[in-house]
């Protein structure tokens, strides 16, 4: 009895050092925005635009278990071109990622990464719109991470409505390739 008692403390004391080694890091993180638009109808098409956005991030993480989440204020530009008309759009991005971590020592590492995004437009139809994301990337040298991300929209990002036509709802999906350094 008294052996299972010093194993349960040891096992207690191990499980409340884990916290105290979880790591809160700062970083900024930036890159490039590929825009796709889907219509709800056939009338317009439209093309791959690109878009750029940057801002800070903060990673929370347990070493041991690899697993953390990230979160990121970034000001974002999106991009919409249907026919021969093109538009941007620019607002806040809001990723929020559970994150699971791969170390393959100190200097490299994976991570694949899904969480939800909250989008706040604020050109000119001023809109929120929620979506999904999912990614993975690398990272380098303990402060480098490089990934590539797919934002998926749950509803419209937009609606379009032309002269003697309603052409639905818009979802603009979004490809994102960042670059991240973690202070």
């Amino acid at each position: 009895m008294k052996r299972i008692i010093n194993v349960l403390l040891v096992a207690v004391c191990i499980a409340m050092a884990m916290p105290a080694q979880a790591q809160l890091k700062w970083g900024v993180k930036g890159g490039l925005n590929v825009s796709k638009v889907t219509f709800d109808s056939d009338l317009l098409k439209s093309d791959n635009m690109a878009g750029f956005f940057i801002g800070p991030m903060a990673e929370f993480t347990i070493p041991v278990v690899g697993l953390g989440v990230d979160g990121s204020l970034l000001f974002s530009q999106k991009g919409v071109k249907a026919d021969s008309d093109a538009s941007k759009q620019y607002g806040f991005d809001i990723p929020v990622n559970l994150k699971y971590n791969i170390g393959l020592g100190s200097l490299f590492g994976i991570y694949i990464a899904a969480g939800p995004d909250f989008y706040f437009d604020i050109s000119k139809d001023k809109s929120a719109q929620v979506g999904i994301n999912v990614g993975a990337g690398v990272k380098l040298l303990g402060h480098l991470q490089i990934g590539a991300t797919y934002n998926i929209p749950l509803g419209d990002s937009f609606s379009l409505e032309a002269v003697g036509h309603a052409l639905g709802g818009a979802k603009t999906k979004t490809w994102q390739v960042s670059a991240a350094y973690i202070f």
